[in-house]
């Protein structure tokens, strides 16, 4: 059986509920962000959904070991310089920009027969926000205006930072900043506009599970700017919660995926508050849920460490024949929510937009009314 890894395939930015790109140029910041197409995380061929005690006896043992720990040449996270006030309890209500793909599609067409049903079973549940573009210049002030948009509306936001170098694996969603110090400077400027309010990251999709086409040495400084990108965040806004890549569960054994987890910082309750699974794929909740548990127990680390997972479109799970392009006889998962009523599961997220397509029923990335219906009704 081979297992199923998750890569990004479009060029920009990945999966989610909308992308917020800038002007790739100097200007000033804008406080308004740029909505635009999102790209998608590319699943290459998924199997059904296996069981936890399934995973840990189908992946491959890794063909080489990671360094041990981060390179001793980046950087330490910038201490803040403020005495910060203690962490809170993370609201039970999820945040929904006001500017969307599917948003845009909803209010264009009224009259269309599908609308009622792509409004409110798509349209209306909150989503991730992307930032997948490298723009110094204003990724403060984009940031800044979704974060404020959710403490202005007393919901939680969920933004995914997806620019580290050498994403996609030189896949068709390569890009990013061009390198490892570009990256720390870009992540430092996307926490300075965290806010000071309940915000929910999850860290560079694919960063971790993907990294095997990584040398040690490059994977080894890939997780220090990750663990680096982790405390950074966490001091802009000790009320953020931050969350590693896990893949999913039709990927890695737990303990592989948990020993890079560790080297990547996600063990530290200085960088992390956890793991998240599945984005962009198909794999039943039931399933991810015992994968993370397992990856978490295998990771150690503070008993406060958790797991986010995608449920944008696994309403199905995974299907059997192995198609991950728009695949037919799929459907909505579970609702988007932070009151999962799980331990170890602090929510179920739609960081994929249900109806952006992977390339088959529509263009790459663009909501496609048709996949949407499908995935809705």
């Amino acid at each position: 059986m081979v297992a199923a890894a998750s890569v990004v395939v479009a060029v920009g930015t990945a999966t989610g509920m909308l992308s917020v790109l800038g002007d790739d140029g100097g200007g000033a910041d804008g406080a308004r962000p740029q909505v635009t197409h999102s790209p998608r995380l590319h699943s290459l061929p998924v199997v059904p959904s296996p069981s936890a005690t399934e995973t840990a006896t189908v992946s491959p043992s890794p063909s080489e070991k990671a360094s041990p720990g981060p390179s001793p040449a980046k950087r330490p996270a910038k201490k803040s310089q403020r005495k910060t006030p203690p962490a809170a309890a993370a609201s039970t209500r999820l945040y929904r920009h006001p500017e969307s793909q599917v948003l845009d599609w909803v209010r264009a067409h009224p009259d269309d027969p599908r609308q009622d049903v792509i409004g409110s079973r798509i349209a209306d549940h909150p989503a991730a926000v992307w930032f997948a573009d490298h723009t110094p210049a204003n990724i403060t002030a984009r940031v800044r205006a979704v974060t404020s948009g959710g403490a202005e509306s007393g919901r939680v936001p969920v933004v995914v930072p997806y620019v580290v170098p050498g994403r996609d694996c030189g896949g068709h969603s390569e890009g990013g900043a061009p390198d490892l110090d570009a990256y720390d400077d870009w992540i430092d400027r996307f926490a300075a506009g965290l806010g000071s309010g309940d915000v929910i990251v999850v860290l560079e999709p694919d960063s971790v599970a993907q990294a095997e086409c990584l040398s040690a040495g490059e994977r080894a400084d890939r997780f220090a700017s990750l663990a680096r990108a982790g405390r950074v965040m966490k001091d802009a806004n000790p009320r953020a919660r931050v969350y590693f890549d896990a893949g999913h569960s039709g990927w890695h054994a737990p303990a592989r995926q948990a020993g890079w987890l560790k080297q990547a910082g996600a063990a530290s309750a200085a960088s992390s508050d956890g793991i998240f699974s599945n984005v962009s794929n198909f794999h039943a909740t039931p399933d991810e849920v015992a994968y993370d548990r397992a990856v978490l127990d295998a990771l150690g680390g503070p008993a406060s460490l958790g797991a986010v997972i995608d449920t944008s479109r696994n309403g199905n799970g995974a299907p059997p024949d192995g198609q991950w392009c728009d695949p037919d006889g799929r459907k909505l998962g579970r609702a988007p929510t932070l009151s999962t009523g799980l331990g170890r599961v602090d929510a179920y997220l739609w960081v994929k937009l249900p109806g952006e397509s992977d390339g088959c029923k529509g263009e790459p990335g663009t909501f496609t009314p048709s996949y949407a219906y499908d995935l809705a009704r």
